[in-house]
């Protein structure tokens, strides 16, 4: 399985957002000096009455988003993941205490801004986001899972953060015809040894892992948890009976994300062995993602180094 990458998860969401603006009246888009680099000027070209650049102001953004839920408008307010983070609580007290239906979605998450070090590169926006008690978080895979994601995002009945990269996303999806459901992970292979609980473009590694398993006699189950929150606690039960342990891989810190919230879960109801794959510093700057992904031991021979792990660990 070769690195293909497909269409850069910024331009799926850019062009679905358009599709979405067609056939939503109601769909106003509003960002923060960067509808260049987050394709939400793809929007704005085409429906200019619906979309407000803010300028950099995240934080009077989230409050006019709120505003404009208030009075019946579905606001979507996009920037870089890393910056909305000064937006937190903006977003805490006037879109989650007031329960107010705005959208926000965070691009060039992760490693996904290599170049420009770690001021660029959020690793705690999951964590943050999650925390908050009528939020939702979504993490898709690729360009198609993002432009299956949009919708559904939209249609949800609570405030949502999603979070996408840049351009880095290598296809996961071959077949495009699934229905994305928020709170409904997708098992992307099937095992009988281990489950690797994954999301974003890291899957792509964990795949590869699981078919470097399978070359050394270990079964090993692919699951996109793509829903945060709310978690698809079903999936986790099943896991639990199964699976002699679990490695959960994100593009993010492995304090407060999927990892630990999958924990969180699992400790309460089924506890068994586990590994939590994640980045445990701030991020650095690189030539391009893969050598941040590597650097932080979250390609796919350091996933199957962790399942090797778990199993030396199950055979005590």
């Amino acid at each position: 399985m070769g690195l293909n990458v497909n269409v850069p998860p910024r331009n799926a969401f850019g062009e679905q957002l358009v599709e979405e603006g067609s056939r939503r009246r109601e769909l106003v888009v509003l960002t923060a000096d960067v509808a260049d680099a987050t394709r939400t000027k793809w929007f704005a070209e085409k429906f200019p009455e619906r979309f407000i650049n803010v300028g950099i102001a995240e934080q009077n953004m989230i409050g006019m988003s709120a505003g404009l839920a208030a009075v019946g408008l579905q606001p979507l307010a996009a920037a870089f993941a890393m910056f909305l983070m000064r937006a937190w609580e903006q977003v805490r007290n006037t879109v989650c205490r007031a329960h107010v239906n705005v959208k926000i979605v965070g691009t060039h998450a992760g490693f996904a801004d290599a170049g420009d070090g770690s001021s660029h590169q959020v690793l705690e926006d999951v964590a943050l986001m999650r925390t908050l008690p009528c939020m939702s978080v979504v993490v898709p895979a690729d360009a198609t899972e993002v432009r299956k994601a949009l919708p559904a995002v939209l249609d949800y009945p609570t405030p949502v953060y999603m979070r996408i990269g840049r351009d880095y996303g290598p296809r996961i999806y071959k077949d495009e015809g699934y229905e994305f459901r928020i709170g409904e992970a997708v098992w992307l292979r099937d095992g009988y040894d281990f489950a690797i609980i994954g999301n974003g473009p890291l899957l792509w590694d964990a795949l590869m892992a699981a078919e470097k398993l399978k070359r050394d006699g270990i079964s090993v189950a692919v699951i996109n948890m793509h829903t945060v929150k709310p978690l698809d606690t079903r999936t986790l039960d099943k896991v639990a009976q199964k699976f002699a342990g679990v490695v959960t891989v994100e593009e993010h810190s492995v304090r407060g994300g999927l990892g630990a919230a999958v924990a969180e879960y699992l400790v309460q109801r089924n506890p068994l062995p586990m590994e939590l794959l994640g980045a445990r510093s701030f991020g650095k700057s690189a030539r391009d993602v893969r050598d941040l992904i590597i650097a932080n031991g979250l390609d796919f021979t350091s996933i199957a180094n962790a399942v090797r792990r778990l199993e030396r660990r199950v055979r005590k």
